[in-house]
């Protein structure tokens, strides 16, 4: 007989809206979320969380830190990603830290390093990167069917109207870039790789937050815009234009992880215009299943630390040119 293997064993860190999606993904990819920790484990809406989704409520972070789990997920405010990850990792869990990973390059370089030490699996949670249409994209920009790439374009924003959300505020890693911009700085990275240098201006909050950047990432022969902000309406907008000497690309909606409806890729090149459309799955789900996978030995890992690590290098970079004005020239990553 075949031995019954265990389920994944999962720990949530607090009660964010996004554990919404993550909680039944888990589920769907045949884990098990064993323990939730939040910040006040006596908070009545974290009590009605934890009946909601029936799932165990065992306390604090550190108890959950500490709980018989298999991994952790951490979708904490962007400033405590670093602590509480790297207690996961080095008490021997594997951990899915939701974007961004961490608030620079040399916090993402700890991680990856505790992750190596370990042996365990860190991930940065852009579960846009699961879905059929972001393959479709790269497929398309890699056959050659645009020519040579010129230009890509893209914008990720929404309005953001509680003026208590945490993304206001600095001090816990708030901003447009770090919430939507970061998605546009990576699927640029999927198509072109890593830029050698970058400009960027911002509309700051008095408080120091990014209400909304533009920036432009330059590689050989290609240039790449990013746009972001708090303050599009009246609906967000999430777009990507790639543009070549041959053709040229156009997708909305291309950063949405959950299932729904189609995706339209618009494709025009010299034999006329066509479109394909993409149906949208669940790619928490997906990217969850590879995690799991990936923590077994099964697959190898598609984004392991060091793509993390070269997305912090970006974001420093567009953040240190929005500030001072001037062009940063990126240093290529460490092999």
């Amino acid at each position: 007989m075949t031995a019954t293997r265990a389920p994944f064993r999962w720990g949530i860190l607090g009660a964010a809206r996004i554990a919404r999606a993550l909680i039944p993904a888990i589920r769907a990819a045949g884990g098990e979320v064993t323990a939730l920790g939040v910040r006040d484990p006596h908070n009545e809406r974290s009590s009605a969380f934890a009946r909601e989704w029936n799932v165990p409520l065992v306390g604090g972070y550190q108890d959950v830190i500490e709980a018989d789990v298999d991994a952790v997920y951490n979708p904490l405010p962007n400033d405590v990603h670093l602590p509480w990850t790297l207690a996961a990792l080095r008490a021997g869990k594997h951990a899915l830290t939701e974007k961004p990973l961490t608030l620079n390059t040399v916090q993402a370089q700890e991680l990856a390093v505790a992750a190596e030490d370990g042996g365990r699996v860190l991930l940065e949670a852009f579960a846009y990167r699961f879905q059929p249409h972001v393959t479709r994209v790269r497929e398309l920009v890699q056959s050659g069917v645009l020519g040579e790439v010129r230009t890509v374009r893209g914008a990720f924003g929404f309005p953001l109207t509680n003026p208590d959300d945490f993304r206001w505020n600095a001090d816990q890693g708030g901003g447009a870039l770090y919430d939507v911009g970061c998605y546009v700085v990576n699927l640029t990275r999927l198509l072109l790789g890593e830029p050698q240098s970058v400009v960027a201006q911002a509309r700051w909050t008095p408080g120091g937050v990014d209400l909304g950047l533009s920036g432009v990432l330059h590689y050989p022969g290609a240039l790449a815009s990013v746009d972001c902000a708090f303050d599009w309406g009246p609906t967000p907008t999430q777009r990507l234009s790639v543009i070549g000497d041959a053709g040229v690309l156009e997708v909305d909606g291309v950063f949405d992880s959950h299932q729904g409806e189609p995706v339209v890729l618009r494709l025009t090149t010299a034999d006329g215009a066509r479109q394909e459309e993409i149906a949208l799955v669940d790619a928490y789900g997906a990217m969850v299943k590879h995690f799991q996978q990936t923590a077994r030995g099964e697959v190898r890992a598609l984004y392991p630390p060091a793509d993390a690590v070269a997305q912090a290098r970006v974001l420093d970079a567009l953040f240190a040119s929005a500030r001072s004005g001037q062009q940063v020239a990126l240093t290529a990553p460490a092999t």
